[in-house]
């Protein structure tokens, strides 16, 4: 490949959970709700799933300054929750998610085979996660032993800003050796991971059954019916188009005719716009 034709694509970078494996991103949600029930809070899965995609300590935070939950943070601790208070809670929390990724670590039906089309193009593979390295440390072998093995892993905490700001992009970027930032697609099933993308000018591309934008068991989703599936399909779609998704597909399986538009389109010399914050 040309490293310097600028109309050709060069790398898909793709997040982890929701993306790649555990389909409907439902390893975390059971750790959330047990953490903040062993500090006595009561969370719901719906409350826990809203700040997906960010930084696992800028997600506790989320769920702390939540009105209701921070009310009874206060009523039971006898003070506001605090930057003190999430580092204590992030502390349980990673060997709980390193638990429960174990547990939900199948990979999401078709994204092997769009990773093998995508180097089949020439394209480096990169990735990204919310997830940190202890937690990574447990799911990269698992991934490695059943065929996904990506060029290079960018962590949450590996730099001084997580999602949605571009600075894992721009880490990515420095691994794979690829530029300018419109030959490389991000992929993800949360708004602000396909932000990540958008802000450091990639395409993005959303996922709307595989993920969180879902959050339904690929038995569960299988369980629904036609309508009940097109009306969430069709909510998920909202939200990540919201988030300012180039393309919505249900899952990485449809990836490789994405690639093609994407790549009809540089070459047509259409850039994507950056319509993230």
């Amino acid at each position: 490949m040309n490293a310097h034709n600028h109309s050709q694509l060069k790398a898909v970078v793709f997040d982890w959970a929701g993306t790649i494996l555990d389909f409907g991103s439902c390893a975390p949600m059971g750790a959330f709700v047990k953490l903040f029930e062993q500090f006595g809070v009561d969370i719901t899965i719906a409350e826990a799933r809203g700040p997906m995609g960010m930084a696992k300590w800028d997600h506790i935070k989320a769920l702390g300054t939540l009105p209701r939950i921070a009310a009874q943070w206060e009523a039971k601790h006898g003070h506001a929750f605090n930057d003190a208070d999430v580092d204590r809670l992030y502390e349980v929390f990673t060997p709980m998610n390193a638990a429960s990724v174990r547990d939900h670590a199948d990979f999401i039906p078709g994204a092997l085979a769009a990773v093998k089309a995508a180097r089949e193009r020439g394209l480096k593979i990169g990735s990204t996660t919310g997830y940190n390295r202890p937690i990574m440390e447990v799911v990269v072998p698992i991934a490695a032993a059943g065929g996904y093995s990506p060029d290079n892993l960018v962590c949450a905490g590996d730099l001084a800003e997580g999602r949605p700001s571009p600075l894992m992009m721009y880490r990515c970027f420095a691994d794979l050796g690829v530029w300018p930032p419109h030959t490389v697609v991000k992929v993800d099933d949360t708004g602000v991971g396909l932000q990540e993308g958008l802000n450091a000018g990639t395409w993005a591309v959303g996922l709307a059954v595989s993920g969180n934008a879902n959050g339904l068991t690929l038995a569960e989703w299988q369980a629904l019916d036609e309508a009940q599936q097109q009306e969430r399909r069709a909510r998920a779609t909202a939200d990540l188009e919201a988030a300012g998704a180039h393309y919505v597909i249900d899952s990485v399986a449809d990836l490789p005719q994405v690639l093609e538009d994407i790549e009809r389109r540089l070459q047509a010399g259409e850039r994507p716009a950056a319509t993230a914050a």
